[in-house]
């Protein structure tokens, strides 16, 4: 069936103007408002009239036929019609089923059933399917009615412009004497609609004006959602939305809610909030679907303090937020990095007694994965079972992504495992998530058989896929391999991108092949990709591996042309062979220059630096770093820092540390632990040393020693 695009020949209106001018053809044309939920309405003599009904005439041996027909259903109603009606069925033609209804129009049961008999025997007129929907209308069997309409249009060799004109002509010209229910318009607006008709439902619209007819709000309604499907469809609803109320349209919170969604899909949240501010003063009071759409909206654009305030004001007029109002709140938390504050949202909105479903535990667990907090996100996997509320496979996948980003693969085996058990199928992401955490911890071997059976399940690998596949096969120096795996890649139309690339030059190095890692550098740039920090970076560690510093320079020069601003890794790199070198000057310069240029040390950065001076007893300057990076401490600066302390016989420092150290979980090397037993056992202070005693046997033996089990 031809689908039309709807077209608007009048003026184009002002979305938030209800003032506009009408098409000059309406205005020549006074109509009679009728609307449906029986508002007040007013009404103008000229308003075009329904036409009278005169069917054509019976002969005499029709109407004999007919009567007899109409006599043999009336009094054998309780049989079968087949059975009644056999001796005339060789007789029956297409007229007579007008005339017969003519007859048993009263009871609605008996034409029902008569007429289903007369279309098995052959396809009924558009005249008296017209009929029917008339008085199925008029009989208040709406669904009945919808269903002899739609049944007139799912036929898909249907000429829809001169089918239209006559289902209209048909409907209008059976409307006075068959119904007079003006709800059978509608059911035929919302067909087209439904249809996709779009254009010819915006022509029956207009003729029905002319009638004296308005369709309904609420299927006014469905025309503007189903125009709300595209950029296009939405400013042509907009001018709709616009234009109704002048022809008597009394739009309702639905249809607000309906344009306010539509803005917010294309951005235009601060047109939709306007909006929102206007439905009281146009008599619409806004509901809890019209906050949550403006306050996803905000979302979307990350205007937290707008939402927080549109929520402070939902609640004010007495509005509950329900959970798609929270998981946008909860959404945009996640994606600035305040999970901690998302999961305080979670808890509001439970004390509030509004329960929390799969979408938004789903939203909590993947933030709290993204930032490493693994342990959080099982604890509200488990939470979300307790409360009966059943994980999808994206909830899944949002766990088995964190896990294998914090290097716990085998737990996101055992994961994946468990989805798979209850029936839950994994997709591309899942396989790819898992394949890149075998990877990273040199499994490859596993890798590719999760890969391959991906392709039994008829998923194909994408490009992050094989990168992770690439990467992989790099790291185990299986450079060869990743180059075939590049070309196969390619063959399948799969185009390389930056973290590809990447992969492969770390490979090249790790492997090192400096030269050729150099020369696919060039070869992305013909590929129209443009190394980034994390391309520099790696060969210019490869480079102070290889102690060419010189060359590791220039990269650091080219890299600064280009305007790439170097990251934390890359300074950290040339530190610590600044320092490995011993160069520690050369390295003080680039720590002093790394914060000029706004970028914070890491722990890395000052363990370097750190351990040399410790090496060389300047516990001043060691000091100073300390005092510079203490949040950041990791153990093995500790360790080195307390060793240094200690050689120099400042005994309270290093205590000092070495309780630090402690409290935050951190664990000191044997040889500390031997230190400070023999200094607390020479003061007698027999309890701190047998505690030191336990805590050493606990983490410094106990975990070395290899379990018999693996």
């Amino acid at each position: 069936m031809k689908r039309h695009v709807i077209s608007f020949p009048r003026h184009c209106f002002q979305l938030f103007s209800y003032h506009s001018h009408l098409d000059p053809s309406l205005n020549r044309l006074p109509f009679f408002r009728r609307c449906f939920s029986e508002k007040n309405c007013s009404f103008n003599s000229t308003t075009r009239n329904f036409p009278n009904y005169s069917p054509k005439k019976p002969i005499l041996q029709d109407s004999e036929l007919v009567h007899q027909i109409s006599i043999a259903i009336k009094q054998r109603r309780s049989e079968p019609l087949g059975r009644v009606l056999k001796p005339y069925e060789s007789k029956f033609r297409a007229d007579h089923l007008i005339w017969v209804l003519m007859s048993i129009r009263n009871d609605y049961r008996l034409v029902l059933n008569f007429f289903e008999w007369a279309c098995l025997r052959r396809e009924p007129s558009l005249e008296a399917r017209c009929i029917l929907a008339q008085i199925a209308t008029a009989s208040k069997d709406l669904k009945m009615a919808r269903k002899l309409i739609q049944d007139f249009w799912v036929n898909p060799n249907l000429d829809v412009g001169v089918s239209f004109g006559h289902f209209v002509e048909q409907l209008i010209y059976t409307y006075k004497a068959w119904g007079s229910d003006p709800r059978v318009f509608d059911i035929f607006f919302q067909v087209l609609v439904e249809a996709g008709m779009l254009n010819e439902a915006r022509k029956l619209f207009d003729k029905m004006l002319n009638y004296g007819l308005l369709i309904s709000v609420e299927s006014c309604n469905l025309f503007i959602s189903h125009l709300s499907k595209d950029l296009d469809g939405i400013k042509v609803a907009s001018k709709v939305f616009s234009e109704f109320p002048e022809v008597g349209v009394c739009w309702n919170t639905a249809s607000f809610n309906i344009i306010i969604h539509s803005l917010c899909q294309i951005g235009r949240v601060v047109e939709a909030h306007q909006l929102l501010l206007q439905m009281e003063l146009r008599g619409c009071m806004p509901d809890v679907v019209s906050y949550s759409t403006i306050t996803s909206g905000y979302c979307q654009v990350g205007e937290l303090q707008k939402v927080l305030k549109l929520v402070e004001e939902m609640q004010v007029k007495g509005l509950k937020p329900n959970p798609f109002t929270y998981n946008g709140i909860i959404l945009l938390l996640c994606k600035t990095g305040k999970v901690a504050e998302a999961e305080r949202v979670l808890r509001e909105m439970i004390s509030e007694g509004i329960a929390p479903d799969s979408v938004i535990y789903t939203t909590l667990i993947d933030g709290f994965c993204k930032f490493g907090n693994v342990s959080a996100a099982f604890r509200l996997f488990d939470e979300m079972q307790k409360r009966k509320i059943s994980p999808d496979f994206i909830t899944y996948t949002a766990v088995i992504c964190g896990l294998c980003r914090s290097g716990k693969v085998m737990e996101a085996d055992k994961l994946f495992h468990d989805m798979v058990c209850k029936q839950l199928e994994p997709d591309e992401v899942t396989y790819t998530a898992l394949i890149d955490g075998y990877c990273k911890e040199g499994k490859v071997k596993e890798a590719f058989s999760l890969h391959n059976k991906m392709l039994e399940m008829g998923l194909t690998p994408n490009v992050l896929t094989y990168t992770a596949l690439t990467d992989g096969l790099c790291k185990c120096g299986e450079v060869d391999t990743a180059n075939d795996l590049l070309h196969e890649m390619c063959r399948k139309g799969l185009e390389l991108n930056i973290y590809t690339y990447n992969s492969f030059v770390n490979g090249l190095c790790k492997a090192g092949n400096i030269d050729q890692a150099v020369k696919l550098m060039k070869d992305m740039e013909v590929a129209g990709f443009h190394p980034d920090a994390i391309t520099y970076t790696t060969l210019m560690d490869a480079y102070c591996k290889s102690r060419e510093m010189d060359k590791a320079h220039e990269l650091l020069r080219q890299m600064l042309d280009r305007g790439l601003q170097p990251t934390v890794v890359t300074f950290n790199v040339l530190i610590d062979w600044f320092c490995m070198s011993g160069m520690l000057q050369d390295g003080e310069k680039l720590l002093k220059w790394m914060l000029e240029k706004g970028i914070m040390p890491n722990a890395s950065t000052y363990n370097s630096l750190m351990k040399q001076y410790c090496i060389r007893n300047n516990m001043h300057a060691t000091t100073e770093i300390y005092k510079g990076m203490s949040r950041n401490m990791k153990e093995a600066s500790y360790n080195a820092l307390i060793k240094g302390f200690y050689k120099r016989k400042k005994f309270s420092e290093a205590n000092q540390l070495f309780e630090k150290m402690r409290s935050k979980g951190l664990v000191a090397d044997g040889e500390i632990y031997n230190i400070f037993a023999d200094i607390n056992y020479d003061e007698g202070k027999m309890e701190l040393t047998l505690e030191l005693c336990d805590e050493a046997i606990e983490k410094c033996l106990v975990g070395d020693i290899p379990n018999k089990n693996t």
